[in-house]
């Protein structure tokens, strides 16, 4: 998807853009290498190292032309997780609050041939979960964030399960992650959420929590709002931790 999944409209409060921005937050919303304005010039895309590395180039850039107060807060969905938990690791060139994550775990639900593939069939389900958990103009606005995965992501869609670790280990921050009670993507069962604390040993907080009555998209259902609520008062709680001992991840240099 692209950066408007943040922005969802077929809900009054439904959009993560709106919401923080009325809070007094900056609130910056990147489409991912290969989609939006780049998937012309990227029509492959990017690895989820490339990636990473245009994403912290972009925030440098921003950086460079705006005061980021605290510090930088990343929040991600799904693939999109995935970058924010690499970026995280690879370093930031602001210092780093935390980070939020939902729509991603770290041992897959299905098998491997149920994987996007590069038509996308079958997938609905997955993607989406039942109607209901979504408004009914949801759909009428997908035409507009909906785009096809580029070849060169699609290609590292299996690896997460075996990269996880090494990204995890190396992330020195408090990192929330949020399973929809309908994701089918990802396991999210007791013993698997029970092994993430030992593969983020340096995170000083984890939080695992659940959101009910949503699908794997949260940000563009009916409980969006209350997710995007709860983000930002992790964001909230990273700031008054930092606050209370004076510890943030310093810019990378």
């Amino acid at each position: 998807m692209t950066a408007g999944y943040f922005d969802g409209r077929a809900l009054p409060g439904q959009s993560l853009l709106a919401l923080g921005a009325r809070l007094g937050y900056t609130v910056l919303a990147l489409d991912r290498p290969g989609y939006g304005a780049s998937s012309a010039d990227l029509p492959h895309g990017q690895t989820l190292a490339e990636q990473s590395a245009t994403v912290r180039a972009a925030l440098a850039a921003y950086a460079a032309r705006h005061d980021l107060g605290a510090g930088v807060f990343v929040l991600g969905h799904s693939y999109g997780g995935k970058l924010a938990l690499t970026t995280a690791a690879d370093g930031l060139p602001a210092p780093l609050l935390g980070v939020d994550v939902s729509g991603l775990g770290h041992r897959l639900a299905v098998p491997a041939h149920d994987l996007p593939s590069a038509g996308g069939q079958g997938h609905w389900k997955h993607n989406w979960g039942a109607l209901r958990l979504y408004p009914p103009d949801t759909f009428r606005h997908c035409p507009d964030i909906v785009a096809p995965m580029p070849e060169r992501e699609r290609a590292e869609v299996a690896d997460w399960p075996a990269r996880f670790a090494s990204v995890a280990a190396r992330i020195r921050v408090p990192v929330r992650f949020t399973f929809a009670e309908h994701e089918r993507w990802w396991r999210h069962d007791e013993p698997t959420l029970a092994e993430l604390p030992a593969l983020l040993p340096h995170a000083p907080r984890l939080l695992v929590e659940h959101q009910p009555q949503a699908g794997h998209n949260i940000s563009l259902g009916w409980t969006a709002h209350t997710y995007h609520l709860r983000a930002l008062a992790f964001l909230e709680e990273c700031l008054a931790g930092k606050a209370a001992t004076g510890t943030t991840v310093p810019a990378a240099a």
